[in-house]
């Protein structure tokens, strides 16, 4: 199977911790060069100094604020001009934060939708050029399984989230031609410090135990654990990869079986 990305280019957002991390990881001991980008420096210094380099690669870094998505296309065009095409497009954004969506006002919309799909947007056209003119590309958004199965408590991330699979969807009937595929990951409950602000906020919120909000959540799991980081990474890996050419247009959930639909 080929799964090698030697003398690819790769941008992974989030990618200081947890899935986007790891995704970042997975990508550069493929043997692709990484671009990360995140919002803190300090963060995108150490993580770059985790990546493998047995391919000889020089990972670099931006750092960018999502809410600013003007700022970003401005440092994402710049990146491009001075480095090169981007083969490969990792989406991953934390947040919004939890709550009801009948508590949300319109201005926590527009900004998750800033955070979310105006930024990968922006992200996706300033990588569109080399992708076509390689005839090769690979974008993949992570998401959460909610696109298919809304969670509760979190009005505004199912909102949005719902919508960038969509966005998703019309960009891979849109690109196929190009051999450029568009692919969402969804991940279920893992392991990362978003996971543990939910259960915060609702033992919070519930006054329950913190240990039993987790006893529960693992219960309707059917392997009875939450993922790890790196399992959701290697699905990403593989969906970057020339292994997962044919795959297009799909939302993968990675989440022990809990998502409910098909």
């Amino acid at each position: 199977m080929q799964m090698t990305l030697e003398n690819k280019r790769a941008i992974v957002c989030g990618s200081t911790q947890g899935i986007g991390l790891a995704s970042a990881k997975q990508i550069a001991l493929l043997g692709a060069q990484v671009c990360l980008i995140a919002r803190n420096q300090e963060a995108l210094e150490k993580a770059k100094e985790e990546l493998s380099t047995e391919y000889g690669q020089k990972h670099l870094y931006i750092v960018a604020d999502f809410t600013k998505p003007e700022i970003l296309k401005d440092k994402i065009t710049s990146y491009i001009d001075s480095n090169g095409f981007v083969d490969i497009l990792v989406n991953n954004t934390g947040g919004p934060p939890g709550g009801a969506l009948t508590d949300a006002e319109p201005k926590d919309f527009y900004l998750a939708y800033d955070m979310h799909l105006v930024c990968n947007h922006i992200l996706m056209k300033a990588c569109l050029e080399g992708m076509k003119q390689n005839e090769f590309g690979r974008i993949v958004n992570i998401i959460s399984t909610s696109v298919k199965q809304p969670l509760k408590g979190l009005g505004i991330s199912n909102t949005t989230r719902g919508a960038v699979a969509s966005w998703s969807k019309t960009l891979a009937n849109e690109l196929g031609i190009f051999n450029i595929t568009v692919n969402n990951v969804l991940p279920g409950a893992t392991g990362t410090q978003r996971l543990e602000n939910i259960i915060l906020n609702k033992a919070k919120k519930t006054g329950k135990d913190k240990e039993e909000i987790i006893l529960k959540m693992k219960e309707e799991i059917p392997m009875k654990r939450f993922a790890t980081s790196d399992e959701i990474a290697n699905v990403v890996a593989f969906l970057v990869s020339p292994a997962a050419s044919y795959v297009n247009g799909v939302s993968i959930p990675v989440d022990g079986g809990r998502t409910g639909s098909i």
